[in-house]
């Protein structure tokens, strides 16, 4: 499978859950679990290991929220950094946070003046996760989320990006603004087109393509045609 865009990643996720009925939750947990292993693996185990994961308010930080909690049941030290309010989370993302918080997980809301020290707390851990936003970014960042990706990038921590760095244009491969710079990409049904401009590996790191659970037919067809419609 080749490279996709914007356009066709999101046709792809139109078509999982409005025509095969995929709820996307499930495509949610399938997309975390996998990048928990993905995790795991670069840290050697999960047991022991301390993960700090980013969180924004998109799926992209649902994402996150599921790969606190795989890693988190298997014994690792986990902490969520939490950039949003939980009522500016979208549906799916909620659902997750509200399952995370059940456990009794590490949850650590991130405002105003401690933004400014989340790079001291990230550099305490063996591993960040950058579930802060996805595919849908165009331009440069601002706000809460540039400064959030400055504090990662300060940090000095390995990271897995979720999805894409955040902050990489998917479909371009520019940094407009401040961009994650992540050790491995652990990205979902195909790489996307941004991945292979020039430049654009200093901050994807190696890239890891995960099934979520969309039949290959689907991506194929969706592939084949243009501007995301098969």
């Amino acid at each position: 499978m080749g490279s996709l865009s914007r356009d066709q990643i999101r046709a792809i996720d139109r078509c999982a859950i409005e025509t095969l009925g995929v709820p996307g939750v499930v495509l949610m947990e399938n997309a975390g679990r996998q990048t928990a292993d993905a995790v795991a693996g670069l840290l050697g185990g999960p047991a022991g290991r301390s993960v700090a994961v980013v969180a924004g308010s998109g799926n992209n930080a649902g994402d996150g929220f599921v790969i606190a909690r795989h890693l988190h049941l298997r014994g690792a030290k986990v902490a969520t950094f939490l950039l949003a309010e939980p009522d500016k989370l979208t549906p799916d993302a909620a659902t997750n946070l509200a399952i995370l918080s059940g456990l009794g997980h590490d949850l650590r809301p991130v405002a105003g003046e401690e933004l400014g020290e989340l790079s001291a707390a990230l550099a305490q851990f063996d591993a960040v996760v950058d579930a802060i936003g996805g595919t849908g970014i165009r331009g440069a960042l601002r706000g809460v989320p540039a400064a959030a990706v400055e504090q990662i990038n300060a940090a000095a921590r390995p990271v897995v990006a979720v999805d894409i760095p955040t902050g990489l244009d998917c479909d371009t491969g520019e940094a407009a603004g401040p961009v994650v710079r992540a050790a491995l990409t652990v990205t979902f049904v195909a790489r996307k087109k941004g991945f292979d401009a020039p430049g654009a590996a200093e901050y994807t790191g190696e890239v890891r393509v995960a099934d979520i659970g969309v039949p290959a037919g689907v991506v194929a067809e969706i592939a084949r045609g243009r501007n995301g419609q098969a």
